[in-house]
């Protein structure tokens, strides 16, 4: 078959010309359907920034949970909101208050989406060398010569629990033989509920495991199917507890506190007055260790001393 120029055409390149061009509208309908989309998403996003809602939603959630919503950075609060407001395919704060009064367990859902109880065994092992090799053997030395021997750590924003017995290992394997010769208290504390029983369980998948080598596996943990358990000897050596370090009192007398990656998502006020309580709480000669994108903030930046700068690592002098 010829074309009017007189170039030979066949029935499959006619086929494939056609093919182009379905293919071609299927193309552009699919890219039409993905802008759609995103401008959806950008309006929604808009809408819920300005939704009169949002007041009284944190208002509930302080009244319903204990959850002091105006302690947190609002860009911040309203992000991890907003990820419950769209899993729950509601389209307004008002429609997801309504779907909160409704069902009790978006309640726990909210809260876990807040809290972002995100951990792992040995999270940042530079931070844990440290803590091994040099902030635990400095606490033994300085029992030595003690009547009782006592060593406490909190582990504060614990979350499922991996950072706390983490560190009941590392006390476990440096102390050895003389483990018993030591009263050794750990606490781990969290505001959430959900994440607390999931840590006094001590049951792990291995995905959180990646930093814990093969020898410490053996020794500490019990393999089922899937799964790992933590021992009994490193369960009873830690206790776990609901504790809102914002609003309620600060434990005390401690020899290393930890609290990482959780202070960064408050207000800088809170932030100061959070590590000036953790000073109070700690024990002359005591460590405080934060996360690494976070800093001292005011006076608290002059009530510790730098121990390891790089690793966040401070010490109570006085």
């Amino acid at each position: 078959m010829k074309n009017k120029g007189g170039i030979n055409v066949s029935e499959e390149g006619r086929k494939e010309r056609k093919n182009e061009i379905k293919t071609g509208r299927e193309t552009v309908k699919i890219n039409k359907e993905r802008i759609q989309i995103n401008e959806d998403k950008i309006k929604a996003s808009r809408n819920l920034e300005e939704d009169p809602g949002f007041e009284l939603l944190k208002r509930v959630i302080t009244e319903s949970t204990g959850f002091n919503c105006e302690q947190y950075k609002e860009a911040h609060f309203r992000r991890r909101i907003n990820v419950r407001v769209r899993a729950t395919n509601s389209d307004s704060y008002e429609e997801y208050l309504k779907l909160l009064k409704k069902n009790s367990v978006e309640y726990e859902d909210l809260i876990a989406a807040l809290t972002i109880n995100v951990s792992e065994f040995f999270r940042n092992p530079e931070t844990f060398g440290v803590i091994e090799k040099e902030v635990i053997p400095y606490l033994i030395k300085s029992r030595s010569d003690s009547l009782v021997k006592s060593i406490r750590i909190w582990s504060a924003g614990c979350a499922t629990g991996e950072e706390a017995y983490s560190l009941a290992v590392l006390l476990h394997r440096v102390l050895g033989r003389d483990f018993d010769r030591y009263r050794i208290s750990i606490i781990g504390t969290d505001i959430d509920n959900v994440s607390l029983e999931k840590a006094r369980k001590g049951i792990y998948r291995e995905n959180v495991l990646k930093n814990v080598d093969t020898s410490i596996r053996e020794s500490y943990f019990v393999r089922q199917g899937e799964t790992y358990q933590i021992s009994d000897q490193l369960r009873s050596m830690i206790r776990f507890k609901r504790h809102d370090m914002i609003s309620e009192s600060s434990i005390s007398r401690f020899d290393l506190i930890i609290c990482r990656n959780v202070m960064i998502y408050f207000k800088k006020e809170i932030q100061e007055q959070l590590q000036l309580n953790f000073h109070q709480a700690l024990n002359r000669g005591g460590f405080f260790v934060i996360g690494k994108a976070e800093t001292l903030l005011g006076t608290a930046s002059n009530r510790f001393k730098p121990y390891n700068t790089r690793e966040r690592l401070y010490i109570k002098e006085t």
